[in-house]
């Protein structure tokens, strides 16, 4: 992981890289996308500590929040194309 400490659901502006995924923090989600491959080497096992910390530092955001049982969808609005 970077220097930087990702504090989850924290801002709209950090991004996280571990191995090919890139983890970006939002005020109410963390969106993965990605791949990684945790191979059994020394690599895999350093990739693999790193993900394992992060979920960790999820759940922890998420076990002191106060939860509802489901996010309403985002609200979304619909722009006339400046390119027509």
């Amino acid at each position: 992981m970077s220097a930087k400490k990702f504090i989850p659901y924290a801002n709209e502006s950090d991004v996280l890289s571990i191995g090919g995924l890139s983890i970006e923090n939002r005020l109410d989600r963390i969106s993965i996308s990605g791949d990684i491959d945790l191979t059994q080497d020394k690599a895999g096992l350093a990739l693999a500590q790193q993900l394992q910390k992060l979920l960790g530092d999820v759940v922890a955001q998420l076990e002191k929040a106060a939860l509802p049982d489901q996010l309403p969808p985002p609200v979304t609005t619909t722009v006339a194309n400046p390119f027509e």
